[in-house]
């Protein structure tokens, strides 16, 4: 291909890349630079690191980190397991399949917030988890701040699962049989076959499907904000603490706020490097 024409081919997707990527991005970190105040969106003194120095000697700051770190380590390998088990049950139904299969996406259809109130509504007083928690201890279930996480990931669990399950269960239907009928006629129990057959063929689709969750749990936002909204200080993920310091009425940091999503981007490619690295080395194996 001609270098104009691989110009041309190409010029439309960069534009389109830069204009919604670099350029926010960008003006994220010249932001993240000033002490811009919500009140005062017409000044912006320039203050260098400082907002990145408070952020990093901020208690608060940290104490999201850990819930948001903690968030991603629990429930990332919960739904990718509860999604690879779906997904080897549904494969082997026959009859119904239709129907387990739009039952099973339900969660990940309903918009987040309404499944997230739909979801906090049956452990509020009245719903139907805290009725029945005071059939049995005769005490109602209360959410409250020594059970809130445990929702909130409960939650996420609930809601990102099927998105696991799908994409295990459309790679679960390129599989060649005839692997899995030599490895079974050559003595091979359903254990041996899933360690040896069917998960290495799934290996491309669960880092795929691991460096989505990541991302997305790392920067989850609407569920934490529906069930911990400003009670529950010490349940909030790094972008709700953003939106906590960033839109506050009174103080309103703008520029630090940016600094935290900035230090948010950064520990979002922190935690995929080693997915993206392994997932490099592979492909290079692959060429060779």
């Amino acid at each position: 291909m001609e270098r104009r024409s691989f110009t041309l081919f190409v010029l439309p997707s960069v534009s389109v890349m830069t204009a919604l990527m670099v350029v926010p991005l960008g003006t994220t970190i010249w932001l993240s630079l000033t002490d811009l105040l919500l009140r005062d969106l017409d000044s912006a003194p320039f203050i260098g690191l400082g907002n990145y120095a408070e952020v990093l000697r901020d208690p608060d700051f940290w104490r999201a980190t850990r819930f948001t770190l903690a968030f991603v380590a629990v429930t990332v390998p919960v739904e990718m397991a509860l999604g690879i088990v779906f997904a080897l049950l549904l494969d082997r139904v026959g009859r119904g399949r239709s129907f387990y299969l739009a039952a099973l996406l339900l969660p990940f259809i309903v918009t987040p917030v309404v499944g997230t109130l739909l979801f906090r509504n049956l452990f509020s007083r009245g719903g139907l988890i805290s009725w029945l928690v005071e059939v049995f201890t005769g005490e109602p279930f209360v959410i409250d701040g020594s059970n809130v996480r445990f929702l909130i990931m409960l939650h996420a669990v609930w809601h990102v699962t099927p998105f696991a399950f799908v994409s295990v269960f459309a790679g679960l239907q390129t599989l060649p049989q005839e692997r899995v009928e030599a490895a079974a006629i050559d003595g091979g129990k359903f254990g041996d076959i899933f360690w040896h057959v069917t998960l290495p063929h799934l290996r491309s689709i669960l880092f795929f499907v691991a460096i989505i969750s990541i991302m997305d749990s790392y920067r989850v936002f609407d569920s934490v904000f529906v069930f911990a909204g400003n009670r529950f200080d010490d349940s909030h993920t790094l972008s709700v603490y953003n939106s906590v310091v960033a839109l506050d009425a009174k103080i309103g940091r703008l520029g630090k706020g940016h600094a935290i999503a900035v230090l948010t981007v950064v520990g979002i490619f922190a935690a995929l490097v080693p997915f993206l690295v392994r997932s490099y080395k592979e492909q290079i194996a692959e060429r060779a």
